[in-house]
């Protein structure tokens, strides 16, 4: 008996199986979504993973991932005549894919197609320098836009952004002349901008060094017054003083004595170097004296010398003769006052001539007056007429 039309139908079989089971199991990605058509009829959606569908339908795979199309680079004239080169990118996600698949030939070729007539459209509506600074507004714009030109095809457009804009050579030249134009112009605004603080710095540095100038001539002033006030006080009672003394002293003096000083005056007179001498006094009376005094022809009687009672009684004690002498602590006290008062005008200057600040009138240093310094004596009692002595014949 001839098996062998049955085997090769048993093989024709198995291999027709085979086939229909191969075109009935489907495998779906996990980023991909099936489109399952009977006899050109729509049927399902199958998911990802293992499917199995009927060995006549036919199944198209649509990917769910963002997907990115780049806009090719075109010339657009702007709206101020501007040609520039401008493109872009754009990214997309498939949401309805039966709408991808039924709704248009290609959801890619019409993405990217429809970006660059809306492109053209609306950097048409706009100048050079806004779409130079406004790139966010014109991807906003064109998102929109397109999100609602495709979103009858199953498609959103999740963003769209600007890669460049370029104009042409002559209008980058410009710009570019613009640029450099616009910046020499700052530069000479911060120029003269510098230049004026400078002029405002120096002239209120110079009126500062004015003011302290002023200030240190006018303190030199006052203390040089207030010491040749001082000087000239002390130097009165020390005067006074000494004629006091010279007094006090004269007081014991006799004719006698008178008459020797008389003569020593003389004689240093004569130790000069001048051609001509004057004598205050009659000098043959005085020598007349001296010759009295030496000789034999008259004779003086001696007069006692005063005591120191006697002194006192006719002329005051010695310390109301004195008058307070000032010591060295109380001189040392005054100058330090007068460099405290000095160091308070230099504060205060400098208070008065802040940068940029009003000047402040300096008030008038409190000196301390002449009486403080050096006192008057207390006054003198009236000096009582000294008994005169007699000559004899």
């Amino acid at each position: 008996m001839d098996y062998t039309g049955l085997v090769v139908g048993v093989v024709i079989a198995l291999f027709v199986l085979l086939v229909l089971l191969a075109r009935m199991i489907y495998t779906i990605q996990p980023y991909q979504q099936g489109i399952v058509t009977l006899l050109g009829s729509y049927k399902r959606i199958i998911n990802p993973g293992f499917n199995i569908v009927s060995p006549l339908a036919t199944v198209l795979k649509i990917d769910l991932r963002t997907q990115v199309l780049e806009v090719p680079r075109q010339e657009v004239i702007t709206k101020d005549n501007s040609p520039t080169n401008v493109d872009a990118i754009i990214y997309i996600k498939v949401v309805d894919s039966p709408k991808a698949i039924f709704q248009v030939q290609n959801y890619h070729l019409a993405t990217v197609a429809l970006a660059q007539t809306t492109l053209r459209s609306v950097i048409g509506d706009m100048e050079l320098d806004e779409i130079l600074y406004n790139r966010e507004r014109i991807n906003t714009r064109l998102r929109d836009i397109l999100d609602e030109a495709t979103d009858r095809w199953g498609v959103r457009v999740e963003a769209v952004e600007i890669k460049e804009v370029d104009p042409v050579g002559p209008v980058k030249t410009a710009m570019e002349e613009q640029t450099s134009a616009e910046r020499q112009r700052r530069a000479a605004v911060l120029r003269a901008d510098g230049e004026k603080r400078s002029a405002i710095l120096v002239s209120e540095g110079q009126k500062r060094s004015r003011i302290l100038q002023a200030e240190g001539v006018r303190q030199s002033a006052i203390l040089e017054a207030e010491g040749q006030r001082v000087a000239t006080i002390l130097q009165a009672q020390g005067e006074a003083q000494r004629l006091r003394i010279l007094a006090l002293g004269a007081t014991a003096l006799d004719a006698k004595a008178l008459t020797v000083l008389s003569l020593d005056t003389v004689q240093r007179v004569g130790d000069g170097q001048a051609t001509k001498i004057l004598f205050p006094f009659e000098f043959t009376r005085l020598m007349e004296g001296a010759s009295e005094y030496l000789g034999a022809g008259r004779q003086t009687p001696d007069r006692p010398l005063n005591s120191m009672e006697d002194l006192e009684k006719h002329i005051g004690t010695m310390d109301s003769i004195l008058g307070p002498i000032p010591r060295q602590e109380e001189l040392l006290t005054e100058i330090q006052s007068i460099e405290d008062e000095i160091k308070a005008e230099s504060a205060e200057s400098t208070r008065m001539v802040a940068p940029f600040g009003h000047s402040a009138k300096t008030p008038t240093p409190d000196l301390p007056g002449a009486d403080d310094i050096a006192p008057a004596p207390p006054p003198t009692p009236p000096k009582k007429a000294a008994p005169t002595s007699t000559e004899r014949p």
